[in-house]
């Protein structure tokens, strides 16, 4: 909030608002508070992987890994063919990154197609203002990292370069969750121990998913010359601390 309110990304835009009667193509009933809660617990998991809940799919997970773990010996063979079908996915998901960046080239041609150049303008200040704030967030972690592990926080960065410049090329960080785990591997860190807090951190720790839906709220709002006080953006502030939860399994969110 205190970035946005000193870069203004947002100003000379001057969009004109829609009609109050157009449609906004959300369904209200769906922010019922007792829905939410219920949608969290799946009731499938085929359903829910269908659809792609990863909120609900963490928690049957997390169900599941305690029941596996209650049975122990005899839950063995799950718990082998998980890993197998694990290290298939990730080698799926590592093919499909190779033909992302061809994907991205097209949707930043069809923007440019529609839009014009002169799009380029404001939002490249627009994203270079949501960087700025990732920057910081990025050295806060740093200093973290250094206060925990000391010098080899120098290694576990030069470990995750490569992962960081997928999530940053693909705009997802979710294509960038197999070389994560592979370069913590290679950092020293238990697989038992990354492949439990990556899915958690993945599904509720979204600090920079959270920034980006910051900026945008606000950068849509100075843009139609909106007014928020800062009673209504702190209430957004925390709305949007709640449903980013789960955002990563959202396309484009």
């Amino acid at each position: 909030l205190v970035l946005f309110h000193t870069l203004h990304p947002g100003l000379g835009l001057t969009l004109p608002l829609p009609a109050t009667s157009t449609a906004s193509g959300i369904d209200k009933s769906a922010f019922d508070p007792i829905k939410v809660i219920e949608h969290i617990f799946p009731t499938s998991i085929v359903d829910a992987m269908a659809n792609n809940d990863i909120l609900q799919i963490v928690v049957f997970s997390v169900f599941f890994g305690v029941a596996i773990t209650a049975v122990g010996e005899r839950a063995a063979p799950l718990v082998r063919a998980a890993e197998a079908l694990t290290k298939v996915m990730l080698q799926i998901t590592d093919y499909v990154m190779r033909f992302a960046p061809f994907a991205v080239f097209a949707a930043v041609a069809a923007t440019l197609v529609e839009r014009g150049p002169g799009v380029i303008g404001k939002l490249g200040y627009f994203m270079l203002s949501v960087y700025a704030g990732l920057g910081l967030l990025w050295v806060m972690l740093g200093l973290l990292a250094w206060l925990f592990i000391g010098r080899r926080a120098t290694s576990l960065f030069r470990y995750i370069r490569e992962p960081v410049l997928v999530a940053f090329s693909a705009a997802s960080s979710e294509a960038a969750f197999p070389r994560t785990l592979e370069a913590l591997d290679r950092f020293g860190v238990p697989n038992r121990i990354s492949s439990f807090v990556l899915p958690l951190g993945y599904s509720f720790n979204l600090d920079g998913s959270m920034m980006y839906m910051t900026f945008a709220s606000l950068f849509i709002a100075q843009a139609y010359g909106i007014t928020l006080g800062l009673g209504t953006q702190i209430a957004m502030m925390l709305t949007l601390m709640i449903t980013s939860k789960g955002i990563a399994g959202v396309p484009r969110a």
